[in-house]
């Protein structure tokens, strides 16, 4: 299993970034969670298969439709997550 942790920077809120990440997260059969920051940005920590992991780090560069992504910090490591990927309320 690999765990990440995803700072991901640009236009990701008011434009269904969480929601999009959540189904595509539920698709790769990921574990973790997403939400945005104070700053106006995204968070995220997801755990999974490393393709699946590296597929979801991938798209989270893209994001959907509206989104416009400057910047995608990732830093490894961490705990493996044991539950169903959510959005978690700021």
């Amino acid at each position: 299993m690999k765990t990440v942790h995803l700072l991901v920077k640009g236009k990701v809120q008011g434009v269904f970034y969480r929601a999009s990440a959540k189904k595509i997260a539920r698709e790769l059969v990921l574990k973790g969670w997403i939400k945005n920051t104070d700053d106006g940005n995204v968070e995220s920590i997801v755990s999974g298969e490393p393709e699946a992991v590296d597929k979801f780090i991938e798209w989270c560069k893209k994001g959907p439709q509206l989104a416009s992504i400057t910047e995608v910090i990732v830093t490894p490591g961490g705990d493996e997550l044991k539950e169903t990927f959510k959005i978690i309320s700021s």
